[in-house]
């Protein structure tokens, strides 16, 4: 088994690696957010369990039907909150258009909102809905699930692009000067042998990455990203034992040795820039793609909500005369 060295430098440089204040917030800010609506959504779903699972002929009878119905008390709610959702959702694209707007806070930040709104809002859609999708909101509907789907895929591909703070993408030459950097730190440590880093730092050559079409690109690079924690806990296996692989599940959690876990985020931060690096071209490419298809559906979406509120308006007036 391999002996652990103290390397206080490198407790240093983990201390020196939290986040400010600023971010801190943000997260709080974002995370309560997120729980704020996933609990209005967990408390509609159990309030209205008894109506959403019954047939559309057995609804009318429901003494819930009032409530829950896409133009009930709750339903109606639903459908102004989530338009509200929209508007907030669509800042992050219109914001790229207005220059007071991209001075307030960092892109980064706004894109983190954007996913929260992005995951959240088609939830609150479907129980505004009332799990009912046809005609005009029916097809809105698909059409906002097609855009969530693409969001994901975008999300995804952005993060693969390495940036700076202020979210200016990285260069080449300063990947690779990252890249020797973590080289040089990781050439250090006394507990791994460049064989055992070598597994989760291999990353396809050049004229692999050609070879292959969109599909199986992002095919290795998602496969890439899922075996990295296996591999990191493979690592983590070689040092620890007994009760402390227990405690770590197997390697695949944090150690309570500050040591060993400088070294991993080292070697993990190593095999995500190196399989960046490999991938950049064709992920901006796929990006560049990806911008192509996902305008469009985002577009159609947003006509196809005006078209059904309108509706919705005009027969609420009528009704209401």
């Amino acid at each position: 088994m391999a002996t652990i060295p103290v390397t206080p430098r490198s407790a240093r440089a983990d201390r020196s690696r939290q986040p400010p204040l600023g971010e801190v917030l943000h997260r709080a800010l974002v995370t309560s957010v997120a729980l704020a609506i996933a609990g209005l959504i967990l408390f509609v779903a159990v309030r209205g369990f008894s109506y959403y699972t019954l047939g559309i002929e057995q609804r009318p009878l429901s003494p819930l039907h009032a409530e829950f119905r896409s133009s009930g008390t709750v339903g109606l709610k639903l459908g102004i909150l989530s338009v509200s959702m929209l508007g907030i959702l669509f800042l992050y694209p219109i914001r790229k258009h207005f220059g007071w707007l991209k001075r307030i806070g960092r892109t980064r930040r706004w894109l983190n909102v954007h996913v929260v709104f992005g995951i959240t809002t088609p939830l609150v859609v479907t129980f505004h809905s009332a799990f009912r999708w046809y005609g005009v909101a029916g097809l809105a509907y698909w059409t906002m699930i097609a855009v969530a789907l693409s969001g994901f895929t975008g999300r995804y591909l952005y993060a693969k692009m390495p940036r700076s703070l202020n979210s200016v993408a990285l260069t080449m030459a300063e990947l690779e000067a990252q890249a020797a950097a973590l080289a040089a730190e990781l050439a250090q440590n006394s507990l791994f042998q460049a064989e055992d880093l070598a597994p989760l730092l291999t990353v396809p050559s050049a004229e692999e990455i050609r070879s292959m079409n969109l599909g199986r690109t992002l095919w290795n690079m998602l496969w890439m990203d899922l075996v990295r924690p296996f591999q990191v806990g493979r690592l983590r296996r070689r040092v620890l034992a007994g009760a402390a692989q227990i405690r770590t599940l197997g390697g695949l959690v944090a150690s309570r040795n500050a040591t060993l876990e400088s070294i991993v985020s080292l070697a993990r931060r190593q095999s995500r820039l190196r399989a960046a690096m490999a991938f950049l071209d064709r992920t901006e490419r796929i990006f560049r793609l990806w911008h192509v298809v996902h305008r469009p559906f985002s577009i159609s979406f947003v006509a196809l909500i005006l078209v059904h509120i309108g509706v919705a308006l005009s027969v609420g007036v009528l009704h209401a005369h």
